[in-house]
């Protein structure tokens, strides 16, 4: 039995994976008494029991729980962060196992793990595939259009749904340096900066990230057929493996529910068109607590113990 120390388990993400991993008889979660969260040693303590340590913490405070465990004498547990502190950090595994066909064994014998954003998981999962194939660009100018359930947006956030006190759908971070565009860089192969526009709704679970396209302007001018094409190839291995991402037909209605997903580890994409206009759009939809957070964490952890 392994035994699983979530440092910041009392918030949204860390309650998610550790209602997963109860239902996983080869795991033994570690909890630290609720008048004891803030103290050091009582974190020092357990992570030196661990075999491997979740943070869901803030930046800062996950660079100082990893310089904790950095310190430690003797064996170390190894960890997977779901912050963004070491998301574009090359000595760490990116925990997208489905990213290319060596992803998933780099995550399973890594030490340590950044778990992938909620937003850009969904953007790599289009954007990747496609750069890939010669059908997109690196250096095209690419929009990404989102929008979130507002679980993501932490406490404050969660609570002014909860009241009634929140709008039903606003668009944020409109100075354009959302923090999850660096690592959509990074791992697309992106050269220019994305125009990322994320928004939340009123729902709580739930996200979809859209890449409208001009066909005519793509290299081979491509029909959307040779886009779902080559994205179905680029996940074919990782399904074969056992991978969360399948792509799907385009919706006989020409409509998309944010919230199909939500409790699951999915991801599907499908490529909507208009071929008469030579316009596309392809949109991933996973649940933002799922594949976006705390169902990567459980998947990347499997991964990591041989589970």
């Amino acid at each position: 039995m392994s035994k699983v120390f979530i440092d910041g388990e009392a918030g949204t993400t860390g309650l998610q994976i550790r209602d997963r991993l109860q239902g996983m008889p080869q795991i033994q979660v570690l909890s630290i008494a609720p008048e004891r969260r803030k103290d050091p040693e009582a974190k020092r303590e357990l992570m030196a029991q661990s075999d491997l340590v979740i943070l869901c913490l803030h930046d800062d405070a996950a660079i100082e729980s990893v310089a904790m465990i950095d310190s430690m004498a003797g064996k170390k547990p190894r960890i997977i962060d779901a912050s963004t502190a070491h998301r574009c950090n090359n000595t760490w595994a990116y925990g997208f196992p489905e990213l290319c066909a060596e992803q998933a064994a780099a995550v399973g014998k890594a030490d340590r793990v950044a778990n992938p954003g909620c937003y850009a998981t969904g953007a790599i999962a289009i954007l990747r595939p496609l750069i890939d194939a010669g059908l997109l660009a690196a250096d095209a100018a690419v929009s990404l259009p989102s929008v979130s359930g507002y679980s993501g947006g932490g406490r404050a956030m969660i609570e002014a749904y909860a009241k009634g006190e929140a709008p039903l759908h606003e668009a944020y971070a409109l100075g354009l340096a959302h923090k999850h565009i660096p690592e959509i860089q990074r791992y697309t192969g992106l050269t220019r900066r994305p125009i990322f526009i994320p928004a939340v709704g009123n729902f709580e679970q739930g996200m979809l990230v859209q890449l409208p396209l001009h066909l005519d302007q793509l290299p081979g001018n491509p029909k959307a057929s040779d886009l779902h094409d080559a994205l179905v190839a680029h996940y074919a291995s990782s399904a074969a493996q056992g991978g969360f991402v399948r792509v799907e037909p385009a919706t006989t209605d020409g409509k998309l529910d944010a919230t199909a997903l939500n409790n699951t580890n999915q991801l599907e994409i499908r490529v909507f068109a208009n071929e008469a206009q030579r316009h596309a759009v392809v949109i991933a939809r996973l649940d933002n607590l799922g594949k976006g957070a705390s169902g990567a964490a459980v998947q990347n952890l499997r991964l990591m113990l041989g589970l």
